[in-house]
C-alpha cells in the first residue's frame, strides 16, 4: 500500500474509526505472536437441522455427477478461466491466474493488495470459497457413490493441511470464511450431517475433529475482524451471515450462542442500514444487491429452520429488493450492470452454466411471498429453488396464477434514485430504458459505486442496446479498473476528461458528486426524467452551476 493511498483512505474516515484501526493492527501484531487466537476446546456434539425440513432428490442425478465429476479431474470454476485446470486437490495458495504461489505468512498482515505477492486474489479467493465442496456433496446425497463423499473429505483435508490457521491469503479476509463457512454447512448437512460416511471409524473421527477445529477457528476469526466503519458494506453483511449459520449449523462450542445471537441481532439492524426503504441496495451495485439479498434468504431460512427466524420487517425489506430486481429487468431477463461486481456467490446449489441469479431469487420470492408477478419474471422454478424449499416448493409456484399481472412492479425508487421510462413492457415491443440518478454509492468511501450519475441502459426487445459496462478488473490492472469505474465508460456526460466523482483507488472515493431529481411523469402520451448532479461544480469553469 502506497503512502498516498493511505493518506487518502484516512481522509475518508473520522477519528472514531481512526482509533479503532489503531486498536485493530495492534490486535494482529498480538494474534501474530500468539496472544488472542482461537484455542481448541472439548464440543459436545448437538446436531442442527438442516435449512429445509426434507432436502429433495427430485434432480438429474446426471447432470450433478457430471459436475462433480469434472471436479474430482481437477476442473473449477474460476471466473475466465472457466474451467480452470487446478488438479485434485488443487494448490490451495496458489493463484491459478498468474501462477503466483502465495507465502504462509501471518494472515492479518499479508498484503494481499499487492500483485507481487499473491498474484490476483480475486482468483486465488475463488476455488478457496468451496462451492465445488457443495457440488460433490449434491452428487452423493443423489446417487449414494461412495466416491464422491470421499472427494469431499479429500478437498477438507488437503485444505487443512495447506491453510494452517493463521497463516497464508486464505486466513486474511473475513468474508473469505464466511462464505466457505455458509459451503461448509451445506455441505455437512448434505454428507448427512452428524453420523455422515466420513465419519465413521477412527479415522473418520479425527477427520471430523479436524472439520470442527477449523469451523471453530473460523467462526473465532470472523467475530474478532468485523468490516466495520466506512469499510460496513456488504462485507459486513456476509460476515455476519458466515457467523450466523456457523453458528447454528454447529452449536457446539459457549461462545455459539452469543456469536449466533449477536450476528442476528446485527443482521436485523444491517438490512434496514444497507437497503433504503424501496428495496435498493445502498452500494448502488445491482451484483451487490443480489448478494445481499441472497445473503438475507439463506439466513432467513437457516434462522427460521432453526427457531431463530428474522423480523417481518427484515422479509418485507428482503421482498422489496426483488421488486427492484423484477422492475428494472428487461423482457429476455437481462439486468443492468449499474456499480462493481465480483460475479462472487454465497454457495452454488446449481452448477449449471445457464444459472441466472436474478430469476433465481425472483422464483424462491415468488414461493415465499405467494407473488405472481415474481414467477411472471422467473418464468421457471429453478433447481437452487427447489434445492432451498423442497419440493412442495414446486407446486406452490405452480398454483400461482399470472393472468393479469402488472409489471414493471415498480417504476421509480425515490431512494435508490433509479428510474424506469419505457413501453410495450413484457412484450416482443418492449423498450425498456433504465436511468440512474441515485448517489455514488455507500458511506464515505463509496467502496463498490461508480461515476455514473445520470447514466442510463437501453434494452428494445429484450436486447440491449445501450449497456452499463460493468466492472472488468478489482484488484489489478489499475488502468482497466479505473476506466470502468469511471465516468466515460457509462452512457452520461463527462465534462474535461475528469470524472463526476473524485476516485482515490480501487475502492475508494474521496469526492462525491451529488445527484439530485427534478421532475418524473410517466403518462399514455410521454415520459419525462428531468433530473442533476454538481460533480463538475469543482471545476475552474463550473458546469451546472
Amino acid at each position: 500500500m502506497s503512502l498516498i493511498w493511505t493518506i487518502k483512505r484516512l481522509s475518508s474516515m473520522d477519528g472514531r474509526e481512526i482509533n479503532y484501526r489503531i486498536g485493530k493492527a495492534i490486535q494482529a501484531r498480538m494474534e501474530q505472536i500468539g496472544v488472542g487466537l482461537a484455542k481448541p476446546t472439548e464440543v459436545a456434539i448437538r446436531p442442527a437441522p438442516a435449512w429445509v425440513s426434507h432436502i429433495s432428490r427430485d434432480f438429474d442425478r446426471s447432470f450433478y455427477c457430471t459436475a462433480a465429476d469434472r471436479i474430482m479431474q481437477g476442473q473449477f470454476n474460476v471466473f475466465a478461466l472457466e474451467p480452470a485446470e487446478l488438479g485434485f486437490p488443487p494448490n490451495w495458495n496458489n493463484d491459478p491466474k498468474t501462477g503466483t504461489q502465495a507465502p504462509l505468512a501471518f494472515g492479518k498482515l499479508l498484503d494481499y493488495r499487492n500483485e507481487h505477492i499473491v498474484g490476483d486474489i480475486k482468483y486465488l479467493w475463488e476455488p478457496n470459497r468451496h462451492l465445488e465442496l457443495v457440488t460433490l456433496a449434491q452428487a452423493w446425497h443423489l446417487t449414494g457413490d461412495v466416491r464422491y463423499c470421499r472427494a469431499c473429505q479429500t478437498l477438507l483435508d488437503s485444505w487443512f493441511e495447506q491453510c494452517p490457521y493463521p497463516r497464508g491469503p486464505n486466513w486474511t479476509s473475513s468474508l473469505e470464511h464466511a462464505v466457505r463457512l455458509v459451503n461448509w454447512s451445506f455441505a455437512w448437512h448434505l454428507l448427512g450431517g452428524n453420523h455422515s460416511i466420513p465419519f465413521e471409524g477412527n479415522e473418520g473421527r479425527d477427520f471430523k475433529s479436524r472439520w470442527l477445529q477449523s469451523i471453530y477457528q473460523h467462526c473465532h476469526f470472523i467475530h474478532g475482524h468485523f468490516s466495520r466503519y466506512s469499510s460496513a458494506n456488504n462485507h459486513l453483511f456476509g460476515e455476519l451471515t458466515g457467523l450466523f449459520i456457523g453458528a447454528l449449523t454447529w452449536p457446539l462450542w459457549k461462545s455459539s450462542k452469543d456469536w449466533r445471537d449477536e450476528a442476528q441481532c446485527e443482521l436485523e439492524m444491517e438490512a434496514l442500514k444497507q437497503v433504503h426503504g424501496d428495496g435498493v441496495d445502498r452500494e448502488q451495485a445491482t451484483w451487490y444487491h443480489h448478494s445481499v439479498a441472497d445473503m438475507m434468504l439463506l439466513t432467513g431460512l437457516v434462522g427460521r429452520a432453526n427457531s431463530s427466524d428474522f423480523s417481518r420487517t427484515y422479509w418485507a425489506r428482503f421482498e422489496s429488493m426483488l421488486e427492484f430486481i423484477a422492475s428494472i429487468m428487461d423482457v429476455n431477463g437481462n439486468v443492468p450492470c449499474f456499480g462493481d461486481s465480483d460475479d462472487g456467490v454465497m454457495v452454488r446449489l446449481s452448477p449449471s452454466r445457464d444459472f441466472h441469479v436474478y430469476r433465481s431469487l425472483l422464483a424462491t420470492g415468488a414461493v415465499l411471498f405467494s407473488r405472481a408477478d415474481f414467477k411472471a419474471k422467473a418464468r421457471c422454478f429453478d433447481d437452487k429453488s427447489r434445492w432451498l424449499l423442497g419440493d412442495s416448493a414446486a407446486e406452490c409456484f405452480g398454483s400461482l396464477k399470472c393472468e393479469g399481472v402488472l409489471l414493471p412492479v415498480h417504476r421509480s425508487f425515490t431512494q435508490g434514485g433509479y428510474y424506469i421510462l419505457g413501453d410495450g413492457f413484457e412484450t416482443p415491443d418492449e423498450i425498456r430504458i433504465v436511468a440512474d440518478a441515485g448517489p455514488l454509492g455507500y458511506l464515505s468511501i463509496a467502496a463498490h459505486g461508480h461515476a455514473d450519475a445520470l447514466s442510463f441502459t437501453l434494452s428494445v426487445g429484450g436486447n440491449e442496446i445501450l449497456i452499463d459496462p460493468g466492472t472488468f478488473a478489482y484488484h489489478t490492472q489499475n488502468r482497466w479498473r479505473e476506466y470502468f469505474r469511471g465516468t466515460s465508460a457509462h452512457n452520461t456526460l463527462r465534462v474535461d476528461g475528469a470524472d463526476q466523482s473524485v476516485s482515490g483507488g480501487n475502492f475508494l472515493w474521496t469526492k462525491h458528486s451529488r445527484t439530485s431529481v427534478l421532475a418524473f411523469d410517466t403518462n399514455s402520451e410521454k415520459e419525462h426524467l428531468s433530473c442533476k448532479h454538481d460533480g463538475y461544480h469543482r471545476l475552474s469553469d463550473p458546469v451546472g452551476i
